[in-house]
């Protein structure tokens, strides 16, 4: 079973496992034309003799999942609630909302999502569009669906002020969620976010493109880190220098509602990828899926579109996301390279007589029992995320769909 990370809390916010480092066997993934790759045949004589030579030391690994916009609106909590009040139970649970997603996340070294709004206080009051204040219950439902951490920076991270973006942190380490973005202390925003996973250690750094038109507080300036290509370079150096072996950056930008990167994201991409510093980069906020694409030599995947939503539109695609997922091997000269990329489109059931749902769509199209009635919008979701995703040829690269859980 792959091993995840787990929290030590410490003046660098960092997670360790503190346990041994498990090699992971990586979840087999399917070709370009859906097909499973079969796994190696050992053909060696199970009588020979044991080699007297030493065996070489297998390579470091670890593999990493992120989700799109994690995006709370009035049916999702109402969601949370029918969930409890099924058991009988008060409150709110966001676990079953997610449990489809489970096997793909706690079967990476690493998942991380991206919490796109403020927490409220546990009782509320809890807001919508255009103004975000979400159940801080939503982190307990993330954790029990294996998420490992969360990043923060967003447009809408000052929707509550400067207390409302201070609740959220202090919310998300009292439940044990590490998170990457915004800060309470310039020493925090100074001190990058740095995981020990499968022995690796691997940097989070999250940035935004704006705040809506709200001013970061002129007392709190480090609190919501902004988008600038030499502050990022500058910033993952500085986690090389720290002791990173892997840096990963999340960007909030973009046009919403649009599948193709515009012109900004392609020159942010461009310019960071130029960094040695900086291993992969995906994005959030155009809440529709975008393609991945290898710039510069780096992965990146330009948007991951909703993981949780429930916007108001009529547009079908903020109701599909997509989850990536990398493996990365140790290279002889040290360094950390891709050595899979894959994909999992996602899509989010309506808020209409029943909970929402967050599904794995090729899983819950292998399912029998799924219910009929949603199989041609699962059926959609999955023609639609592949082509979105290929668009701009990551096929040749070696992107692949991740075979359906179980």
């Amino acid at each position: 079973m792959p091993v995840n990370s787990s929290v030590i809390e410490g003046p660098w916010r960092r997670l360790g496992l503190g346990v041994l480092a498990a090699f992971l066997a990586v979840t087999g993934c399917t070709s370009s034309d859906g097909g499973t790759e079969p796994d190696p045949v050992d053909e060696s004589p199970s009588s020979a003799a044991p080699s007297s030579e030493p065996t070489a030391p297998q390579p470091r690994s670890f593999s990493v999942v992120m989700s799109g916009d994690v995006l709370i609106h009035t049916g999702v909590w109402q969601s949370a609630r029918d969930f409890a009040a099924a058991r009988g139970e008060r409150g709110m649970d966001f676990a079953p909302m997610f449990a489809s997603m489970r096997p793909v996340y706690q079967g990476a070294d690493l998942a991380i999502c991206h919490l796109e709004v403020p927490l409220a206080e546990p009782d509320g009051p809890f807001l919508n569009y255009p103004i975000f204040s979400a159940p801080p219950q939503v982190i307990d439902g993330l954790e029990k669906a294996g998420f490992d951490a969360c990043t923060t920076a967003s447009n809408h991270s000052l929707d509550t002020g400067w207390e409302g973006l201070k609740r959220t942190l202090d919310t998300m380490d009292a439940k044990g969620m590490p998170h990457a973005g915004t800060a309470r202390s310039r020493k925090d925003a100074q001190t990058p976010l740095i995981l020990n996973v499968a022995g690796v250690r691997v940097a989070l750094l999250s940035y935004t493109y704006g705040t809506n038109g709200i001013p970061i507080p002129s007392a709190q300036p480090w609190s919501v880190p902004l988008i600038d290509p030499a502050d990022i370079k500058h910033d993952a150096h500085l986690a090389r220098q720290d002791g990173a072996d892997v840096v990963i950056v999340a960007l909030h930008y973009g046009t919403e509602y649009t599948t193709a990167p515009d012109s900004y994201q392609r020159e942010v991409v461009d310019k960071i990828t130029k960094s040695p510093d900086i291993d992969l980069v995906y994005g959030h906020h155009a809440h529709v899926p975008q393609p991945l694409d290898v710039v510069n030599g780096t992965w990146v995947a330009y948007g991951l579109g909703n993981f949780v939503a429930q916007q108001e539109t009529d547009i079908p695609n903020t109701y599909r996301g997509v989850t990536v997922r990398f493996t990365f091997v140790e290279q002889p000269n040290g360094r950390f390279e891709v050595d899979r990329a894959q994909f999992v489109p996602t899509m989010i059931t309506p808020y209409e007589g029943a909970p929402i749902r967050v599904l794995d769509v090729e899983s819950a199209l292998h399912d029998p029992s799924t219910n009929p009635a949603l199989r041609p919008s699962l059926r959609a979701a999955l023609a639609s995320v592949r082509h979105d995703v290929f668009s701009l040829g990551a096929r040749k690269d070696g992107l692949t769909m991740m075979a359906p859980a179980g």
